[in-house]
């Protein structure tokens, strides 16, 4: 059975950093990703990795702000957040999959497997 379990969200300032953690057990799959819904709004792709070759995937909002990572000694997927926006607020979710399409790496139907979700607050 597989479980994910996300911790590390909190409330911070625009302009700081969190990082996410994913903890996850039962199978190594090859594709992890976070996603994140804000009240009101889809769910929304923010990076992926596939752990055959180590690609990641960002989507264009959090490129160049936010870095997916994954350490595998510890079965832990990190998503460290910087130059947080109040945009960037919503509960932030891990996710995997042992296969995604081509060009779907960001899309949540790729993914089958979910964790709670971990609460990320930014004010301005």
């Amino acid at each position: 059975q597989v479980q994910l379990e996300e911790s590390g969200g909190g409330s911070v300032q625009a302009g700081g950093s969190l990082r996410l953690s994913c903890a996850h057990s039962g199978y190594t799959y090859i594709w992890m990703a976070w996603f994140r819904q804000a009240p009101g709004k889809p769910r929304e792709g923010v990076a992926a990795l596939y752990r055959g070759d180590d690609s990641t995937y960002y989507a264009d909002s959090v490129e160049g702000r936010f870095t997916i990572s994954l350490d595998n000694a510890e079965n832990t997927l990190y998503l460290q957040m910087d130059s947080l926006k109040a945009e960037d607020a919503a509960m932030y979710y891990c996710a995997a999959d042992p296969s995604v399409v081509a060009g779907r790496e960001l899309v949540s139907k790729e993914y089958r497997y979910w964790g709670q979700g971990t609460q990320v607050t930014v004010s301005s």
